[in-house]
């Protein structure tokens, strides 16, 4: 991987998360929870495209669990920060990727 190629990239990530935690904090007065979700590999239509089949492979290995994510595990961390059971959780970046970045 050559750093320049996903340089852009990586500021826009972390660019997000500082949103995330200053938007948190100046909307929190006004009952306003703000969170993010970074989701990790995703067995999606657009993320097999044109990839091959041994990098499919390599990043599943990525996960402890030797597998990709769901869209509806995805989905499902978003439902539970939508819901009043998150009520506690803010300004946060939740990562979602069965243990990717470990």
């Amino acid at each position: 991987m050559a750093p320049a190629k996903y340089l852009l990239y990586a500021a826009t990530k972390g660019a997000i998360e500082q949103m995330t935690r200053v938007m948190a904090k100046g909307l929190a007065s006004k009952g306003i929870i703000v969170n993010a979700v970074a989701p990790g590999p995703t067995g999606t239509e657009l993320f097999y495209k044109g990839k091959p089949e041994t990098l499919v492979n390599a990043i599943k290995s990525w996960s402890p669990f030797n597998r990709l994510g769901e869209a509806e595990e995805i989905a499902n961390t978003i439902k539970f920060l939508a819901s009043g059971d998150s009520s506690w959780v803010v300004g946060q970046t939740v990562l979602v990727n069965g243990g990717a970045m470990l």
